[in-house]
């Protein structure tokens, strides 16, 4: 399988809304990995790697949101894959 690093930021209503906690289940339910986080600006940041059809999925996750959550950009751009990480998790 080809594997795939996407780097994202998503506008809207993103934060005080669970975004992250919820990014974090989507991406164990998918299979991906990386790591999430907010923005001074409001917006979230995120990684994604793994397998190219998974990264795909997550990022049309992304342009959906969360529950409460209101997506009005996704920003994308494609990096070169590592494989540094194990699990989504939130970074500071």
């Amino acid at each position: 399988m080809k594997k795939r690093r996407a780097h994202v930021w998503i506008s809207g209503r993103v934060q005080g809304v669970f975004f992250r906690a919820y990014t974090i289940e989507a991406a164990q339910l998918i299979g991906v990995t990386g790591w999430v986080r907010n923005l001074p600006d409001g917006r979230v940041e995120a990684v994604f790697e793994g397998e190219a059809d998974k990264v795909q999925k997550m990022i049309e996750w992304c342009r959906e949101g969360s529950p409460m959550s209101r997506v009005d950009r996704v920003e994308l751009l494609e990096e070169v894959y590592t494989g540094d990480f194990d699990r989504l998790a939130v970074a500071h």
